[in-house]
């Protein structure tokens, strides 16, 4: 089948229609943004998804990402305040909010972003000293992050984010700062251990303190006891001393043996206990022990109610009965006279 002339030109026709349909119609990707320009004029902004241009019109701008997106800061070096040359780098975190100002009011709009960083960099380092600008990245961070976002504003440009990475002082710079570190921490070491004797010989003043005010406590309390134990054995002794001299006022003479064979008694006891004598001789005679003892025994009869009924006439305790044996001397004891065969027992 032949085609005629009027057939080439419909089907020239149609595809020419075909060509500019294509032509006009544009897809735009999620996390992009792209600007129309009419004559060379911008005029709209193109959405993610399928738009329509005049063809032959109307032509894509510039194609702007509007993700956030990261640039990288080189290493600059920076004088603080002190005179002190550190090297620093930093990383910054920005996204477009506006195509058409990102796109038609700067040009090459990263290294203008970075250049801008730099420059703060300095400005604000610059102004700090060194021990400030190592112990207070954050507020470095903060201070750069409002500047930079405040000057990239009219560009369309938002700065969510501007980190130092990296802060390098000079080698004998850090050794310097290493042992003023160790000096430092050797001072709060013999400062802890300063504090710590303090403590110590603090804590031993009180305790032997307290020790001193319980033992004097005690001695105090012991003096105090001893004191009226001695009290009540006078008394007992004052008692004892009464009773006797009321039973001689009686006319009692076991009383007075009483009296005598126990003071007698216990001067045996004390000499017997003397640590400077072994063997003690002593001459006496028995039967006067004998004959207070037995007075002893008539008194104790009389107290607990074995006596004499009343209106008897008192018992004469009969003498006891002289041994037939040699008599012995009842002078009086001399420890260092030498012993006498006659008063050997």
């Amino acid at each position: 089948m032949e085609l005629g002339g009027f057939d080439i030109v419909v089907i020239g026709v149609v595809l020419l229609v075909i060509l500019i349909l294509f032509a006009g119609i544009k897809t735009v990707p999620q996390g992009y943004l792209y600007t129309v320009e009419r004559f060379g004029r911008y005029t709209r902004t193109l959405e993610p998804g399928l738009n329509i241009l005049t063809p032959f019109i109307e032509r894509i701008g510039v194609r702007m990402n509007v993700m956030e997106q990261v640039l990288d800061i080189p290493t600059q070096e920076v004088i603080t305040k002190d005179n002190a040359s550190v090297s620093a780098d930093a990383v910054a975190f920005y996204q477009v909010l506006n195509p058409a100002q990102a796109a038609y009011q700067i040009s090459n709009l990263q290294n203008a972003i970075q250049n801008l960083t730099m420059t703060n960099i300095r400005s604000v380092m610059g102004s700090m000293d060194l021990d400030e600008l190592l112990s207070n990245r954050e507020v470095i961070n903060e201070r750069l992050l409002r500047v930079v976002d405040e000057a990239v504003g009219p560009w369309g440009i938002k700065v969510t984010r501007v980190e130092i990475k990296d802060i390098q002082p000079p080698a004998d710079l850090v050794e310097s700062m290493g042992r003023q570190m160790k000096a430092e921490r050797e001072k709060r070491a013999q400062i802890l251990e300063a504090e710590g004797a303090r403590s110590a010989q603090i804590l031993r003043a009180e305790g032997a303190k307290q020790a001193a005010v319980l033992k004097a406590e005690g001695e105090r309390e012991a003096a105090f006891r001893e004191a009226e134990a001695r009290e009540r054995l006078a008394e007992a002794e004052a008692k004892a001393t009464q009773s006797v001299s009321q039973a001689i006022a009686a006319g009692d003479v076991q009383a007075i043996n009483y009296f005598v064979a126990q003071k007698y008694t216990e001067a045996l006891a004390e000499i017997g206990k003397a640590p400077n004598s072994k063997i003690v001789l002593m001459p006496m005679e028995a039967s006067s022990l004998i004959g207070s003892l037995g007075g002893i025994g008539a008194i104790a009869k009389e107290v607990f109610g074995d006596g004499p009924a009343p209106g008897a006439t008192p018992r004469v305790p009969t003498p006891p009965r002289t041994p037939t044996g040699p008599k012995l001397t009842t002078s009086p004891i001399n420890p260092f006279a030498p012993p006498s065969p006659s008063s050997e027992i």
